[in-house]
């Protein structure tokens, strides 16, 4: 089982937003949003510096990994951060981690 499809949730430096995302490549994407921070601010994770990888999920098929994204947009904070503490207990960076 290859899972090259991914949601993923990445936050500020205080953890104070979130932004939910899929990708088929974590590391590209997270430097394009540090990349977007530096620089240009227009994406929404750019203009909030959310470069912190705390939660990711991988899928095999892409139209999955989309619907995950979507009902993940849709939870309230609260329960987000239940996700993120249940996978990532101390909210740490994960950046690193994924290849």
């Amino acid at each position: 089982m290859l899972q090259n499809h991914f949601v993923y949730i990445v936050t500020n430096q205080y953890r104070t937003t979130l932004y939910i995302g899929i990708t088929n490549n974590i590391q590209r994407r997270i430097e394009q949003h540090y990349f977007d921070s530096q620089n240009t601010k227009k994406s929404f994770a750019g203009k909030y510096s959310c470069v912190y990888l705390i939660y990711y999920e991988g899928f095999e098929n892409p139209k999955d990994a989309i619907t995950r994204e979507k009902e993940l947009k849709k939870w309230r904070r609260e329960k987000k951060n239940k996700l993120i503490s249940e996978f990532n207990p101390k909210w740490e960076t994960l950046n690193n981690q994924v290849i």
